[in-house]
């Protein structure tokens, strides 16, 4: 079976003169993804096949990760990945504990009430801090922000693409 591949951030820039990437992530895990030594998967625009990289060292700049790679130590040699999309085979994703998920399940899951009443579907996740928030898109509606904690998130079917809330007061309002 061919390899499926995850997004995890695209290389948006260099950052100094030695071989430092600036990444806009989109993984759940950044800490995890991004330990010394681990592989990802550059993937650039006009290329077909991915370029393996190990990371060398990680750290989070603002709302940015920088990360380097063994073997790439100057800026010119990293001044070509820009633009480039950063991914991992599907063998990396892992062993999540129970209540947690990949933001891939989670995004095109249709959102309804315990009573049945149908919200809309998630369509991305932001990150503020403390917890996640689901943005759901209604239709006609403007889209609602859901805060993934237990008092709000009753189930979580990643099979059926379905999860079940039930909203506080004001939550859903217009």
């Amino acid at each position: 079976m061919a390899e499926k591949w995850f997004n995890v951030g695209k290389i948006v820039n260099t950052h100094g003169v030695k071989g430092e990437v600036r990444v806009v992530s989109i993984t759940d895990f950044a800490e995890e993804r991004y330990k010394k030594g681990n592989k990802l998967y550059i993937f650039k625009e006009k290329s077909s096949e991915p370029m393996e990289v190990t990371i060398a060292s990680h750290r989070s700049h603002k709302s940015f990760d920088l990360l380097t790679f063994e073997g790439f130590t100057n800026i010119n040699q990293v001044e070509p990945l820009k633009g480039s999309v950063v991914k991992i085979p599907d063998s990396q994703l892992g062993n999540l504990e129970e209540d947690e998920f990949y933001f891939h399940e989670i995004i095109g899951c249709k959102v309804e009430t315990a009573e049945g009443e149908e919200i809309g579907t998630v369509k991305e996740i932001l990150t503020p801090g403390a917890n996640d928030v689901w943005v759901v898109q209604r239709s006609r509606k403007k889209d609602v922000l859901i805060p993934y904690i237990e008092q709000i998130v009753n189930e979580v079917d990643i099979k059926a693409k379905k999860i079940v809330i039930s909203p506080m007061e004001g939550l859903l309002e217009e």
